[in-house]
């Protein structure tokens, strides 16, 4: 439901700013690994959650670095491969790393909160 209200988003901005260019060429591409990405490091703290709430918290601590280091590598193959990416990459790639780790977050505390009423 979340990446189907950014995709809205993100599908609206440019009729709204027709004259700027909010978007790197290969915008969809870094969407879907971000989105892919923070899937894959969810549903692994989830699972790990559920099993043993004790390891949940080392869980989310793993999958935080492992996310963080599958992005830098995206950047460092991004900028080798297109020369110059300038200012639009890095705010359309920090915006959205900064929305799916929220969101990610958001979830995961909730789940958290509901295992601490049981």
């Amino acid at each position: 439901m979340f990446v189907g209200l950014l995709i809205g988003v993100i599908a609206v901005l440019p009729v709204v700013f027709p004259d700027q260019q909010l978007f790197v060429n290969n915008f969809w591409v870094m969407f879907g690994f971000l989105a892919g990405i923070t899937y894959v490091a969810y549903m692994l703290v989830d699972i790990g959650i559920k099993r043993d709430p004790e390891v949940g918290i080392m869980a989310i601590m793993g999958s935080i670095a492992v996310k963080m280091i599958f992005c830098m590598a995206f950047v460092l193959i991004y900028s080798i491969k297109a020369k110059g990416i300038g200012l639009v990459f890095l705010l359309n790639f920090f915006s959205l790393y900064l929305l799916f780790t929220a969101f990610e977050i958001y979830c995961l505390l909730r789940n958290l909160r509901h295992q601490n009423l049981k």
